[in-house]
C-alpha cells in the first residue's frame, strides 16, 4: 500500500514506530547558528528515515519553535511529518527572535506529545541560552511534567548549542548523560548521531536502556570546548 500524499501513510507491513518532538529554541542569541541548528533537524530526519544501517522505523517527527514576544510565542512548523517524506526545514519557515521562554515552551511540546499517545517518543529539545522569560510554568511544574513522560519510557534529550546548559537540564531532571553541548560546526553530525540511537530506542523492547550520550558522542560534538569556557 502506497503511503498517503501527507506523508503519514499506512503500510501493509510496519516496523517499530516512534514520535520525535523536536523542540528549537529561535530566540534572538541563536542567529549565528540558525542555518546549523536547522540542517541539524534536517540531518535528525534523514538519518531517522534511513533504512539500511540499523533499524528501520516507522517515525514521525514534530519540529516546534520558540521564543518570547509579549509572551511565549510557540510555532510548530511540522506537525507529525513522516521522517521519509520529510520537508526541509529552512530559515523560510522561522528566524530567531525574542528571549527564550524554556520552561513555558517545555510544557507546550509535552502537552503535543500528550495528545499524540505515542507508545515510544523522543523529546528533543536544542537551545543556546538559559532560561529567562517564562510565565506560565515553574521549574518544580517541568519536572513534574517530565518525570510523567519519562515514566511512560519516552526519552528527553537537551541540546546545548555552542552552550553548556547543564543548569537548566539538571534542573527538571534531566539525567547527565543525556544532555550534551555541542560546539559549532558538529551539530549535524551529532544530530545524526542521535537520530540512530532514538531508533535503536524504536527498536528495542520496553524497558531496554535509555539513549544515553556516550564519550565518542561528546568528541564529536567537541563538548569539551564548550565546557571549557564555562
Amino acid at each position: 500500500m502506497r503511503p498517503s500524499a501527507s506523508g503519514v501513510g499506512d503500510y501493509q507491513k510496519r516496523g517499530p514506530c516512534m514520535q520525535a518532538y523536536i523542540l528549537l529554541d529561535r530566540s534572538g542569541s541563536m542567529q549565528s547558528l540558525w542555518d546549523e541548528a536547522l540542517s541539524s533537524v534536517n540531518a535528525y530526519a534523514k538519518e531517522l528515515a534511513n533504512k539500511k544501517d540499523g533499524p528501520s522505523v516507522d517515525s514521525h517527527i514534530t519540529l516546534a519553535v520558540f521564543d518570547e514576544q509579549a509572551g511565549l510565542q510557540f510555532d510548530v512548523l511540522r506537525r507529525k511529518q513522516a521522517a521519509l517524506h520529510w520537508e526541509k526545514v529552512t530559515d523560510a519557515d522561522a528566524t530567531p527572535r525574542g528571549m527564550t521562554p524554556l520552561l513555558d515552551a517545555l510544557i507546550r511540546i509535552i502537552a503535543l506529545a500528550d495528545a499524540d499517545k505515542p507508545d515510544k517518543a523522543v523529546i528533543v529539545v536544542m537551545t543556546d541560552g538559559m532560561e529567562n522569560a517564562s510565565k506560565e510554568v515553574t521549574r518544580d511544574g517541568v519536572k513534574a511534567a517530565l518525570d510523567r513522560v519519562k515514566a511512560k519510557g519516552w526519552e528527553v534529550i537537551f541540546l546545548g548549542a555552542n552552550f553548556d546548559n547543564i543548569g537548566d537540564a539538571s534542573s527538571v531532571g534531566i539525567h547527565a548523560g543525556q544532555q550534551m553541548a555541542m560546539s559549532a560546526g558538529t551539530m549535524n553530525e551529532s544530530m545524526s548521531r542521535l537520530a540512530k540511537k532514538s531508533r535503536s530506542y524504536a527498536a528495542a523492547a520496553p524497558g531496554a536502556a535509555p539513549i544515553v550520550f556516550d564519550n565518542e558522542d561528546r568528541e564529536v560534538a567537541k563538548e569539551v570546548n564548550i565546557k571549557s569556557k564555562s
